[in-house]
């Protein structure tokens, strides 16, 4: 791409009947455009009839530069076509990008980056007007406002699946503030990631509220001491979720805990015990959270951290779940634990829970440090032989030597060295913690600074490789013209755009290297 001259003006491809070739290559070359041809096709396509042709041609100059700093303006185009195809008002759409110049920026930035989110404002093509109304750019929603907007979106339907068809809608909306906001570089990696966890919580809690209240239609839920299962029901956050630092295409890992109090429920039939209950809210709640349907999916859900994994039952209750890491409770789920935390039910139910495991969480390590240390390397050593396997190299974001992983190890295993003389490092967040370690100096300053610099820039393309087709891949691509739109995402195009990808990999495998040097001085 090179910058158009002073005064040059594109409107004649959109208002010149008939012109030549030459002229069409002319007037297109600025904006970097692989395929001149279906360039000019897609704006011809795009302008329909003379009315609307006319309103195109008054923002054409704009939304060609904006497509034209994205990682692929071709696709920027097509997009386009298949949005105005879509929505069938052309002039009016034109007639309101003509007055919001930066949403027609900013619609050009999702079009130009992430097929996912094209696809959101294709199937609802009146977003566009809410991006304006909402001012996304200008910021977030706290979660008591984005809680009130979900509640008063679900009031508007009345049965159990168009609830929660509207809590899907809801969800693929806010995940397009977020991937806009992010990919238009007005919030940083600590706000999307904030932003993500979030939403999260408030879906999955009000999508364990719908599931209760169609359950309840069910069951004439009774028990002793006037407790009921609502009370009793508690959703953990593991992994990135209870961190605080969800990604785009995370899946959630959660556990299911429940209070065991004696009594039953009372179908039309025959009654059912409180613990299969609480599994029929577990299986319910895991079904609504994955389930692929006509308004898309929420989460992949990952049950696999609860106590015996895949093997034991979907809800634990809290007595047994207890029971079960005091006796049994291995060093990697110590790991696992940090991340704990309540994000919908019953919170309190959660919090006793992980102040009954504090003690096995905490450990005494005493000399049994090494212990710890080799735990964490064993699974490292395992993480990277896969790695090895799918031949993704050193191109891994997450799971390569230096990647995502080796940070977090190197948190959680001071955390674990550490926390029965610190309790203040029993903290979820990475990034929180990294600064509680520093600041205890039992992480170098230097290296604690840039171990949070590393993960936010680590996480940052993680985001940026993810939000194309909302896939969880944490691979850097292999082609080199693929590795340039990632560059370009990453904010490496501008100045010098045929570089992008060279500056942005030196900075990659700089990082990395240094990470992984951290990890070897620690382990050693």
């Amino acid at each position: 791409m090179t910058n158009p001259p002073s005064g040059f003006d594109p409107r004649p491809l959109l208002l010149s009947p008939n012109l030549a070739p030459s002229e069409v290559v002319r007037l297109l070359a600025p904006y970097g455009f692989r395929d001149w041809k279906q360039a000019d096709a897609n704006l011809q396509l795009m302008a329909g009839d003379p009315r609307s042709r006319k309103r195109l041609a008054g923002i054409l100059p704009d939304l060609l530069h904006a497509v034209s700093v994205t990682a692929d303006p071709d696709q920027a185009l097509r997009e386009w076509e298949r949005y105005l195809d879509a929505g069938n008002a052309r002039a009016q759409v034109f007639d309101f990008l003509t007055q919001v110049p930066h949403v027609l920026q900013l619609i050009c930035v999702l079009f130009g980056n992430s097929p996912a989110m094209a696809e959101t404002l294709i199937r609802d093509p009146m977003l566009i007007y809410w991006i304006e109304e909402e001012r996304i750019l200008k910021g977030a929603p706290t979660p008591k406002r984005l809680q009130t907007a979900l509640y008063e979106t679900l009031d508007l339907v009345q049965t159990y699946e168009r609830k929660l068809d509207a809590l899907r809608r809801f969800h693929r909306r806010e995940m397009l503030r977020v991937g806009a906001r992010d990919l238009f570089h007005v919030s940083s990696v600590r706000e999307t990631v904030r932003s993500l966890t979030q939403l999260a919580e408030i879906v999955i809690h009000a999508a364990y509220q719908l599931v209760h209240e169609e359950l309840q239609k069910k069951y004439d839920v009774s028990h002793h001491q006037g407790t009921t299962s609502e009370t009793g029901f508690v959703v953990l956050g593991m992994g990135k979720l209870g961190g605080r630092e969800l990604n785009y295409s995370s899946d959630v890992d959660l556990i299911y805990l429940y209070t065991l109090s004696k009594g039953q429920t009372k179908p039309a039939k025959e009654p059912i015990g409180n613990e299969a209950f609480f599994q029929l809210i577990a299986r319910e709640l895991t079904r609504v959270l994955s389930a692929s349907t006509s308004e898309g999916r929420l989460f992949r859900v990952d049950l696999r951290l609860r106590p015996e994994g895949a093997v034991g039952p979907l809800a634990w209750s809290n007595h047994e779940a207890v029971k079960y890491y005091q006796t049994r409770g291995r060093t990697w789920e110590r790991l696992a634990l940090l991340k704990a935390r309540p994000i919908a039910g019953q919170r309190s139910l959660g919090q006793a829970f992980l102040r009954k495991i504090r003690a096995f969480v905490v450990g005494s390590e005493g000399g049994r440090s090494r212990n710890v240390i080799d735990t964490v390397c064993k699974l490292r050593a395992q993480i990277h032989r896969n790695v090895q396997r799918k031949k993704e190299g050193e191109r891994n974001v997450k799971l390569s030597p230096g990647g995502i992983r080796d940070v977090e190890f190197i948190v959680q295993t001071l955390q674990l060295l550490h926390a029965s003389t610190h309790p203040q490092l029993l903290e979820s967040n990475t990034t929180t913690s990294l600064q509680r370690l520093r600041h205890l100096n039992l992480l170098q300053a230097a290296d604690g600074k840039f171990l949070e610099e590393a993960y936010v820039f680590l996480r940052d393309i993680e985001h940026k490789l993810q939000m194309v087709h909302e896939l969880q891949t944490h691979t850097l691509p292999a082609r080199p013209s693929e590795l340039t739109k990632c560059a370009i995402r990453m904010g490496y195009g501008d100045p010098h755009p045929s570089s992008a990808a060279k500056r942005f990999l030196a900075r990659y495998e700089s990082v990395r290297a240094r990470v992984q040097a951290i990890y070897e001085r620690m382990t050693s």
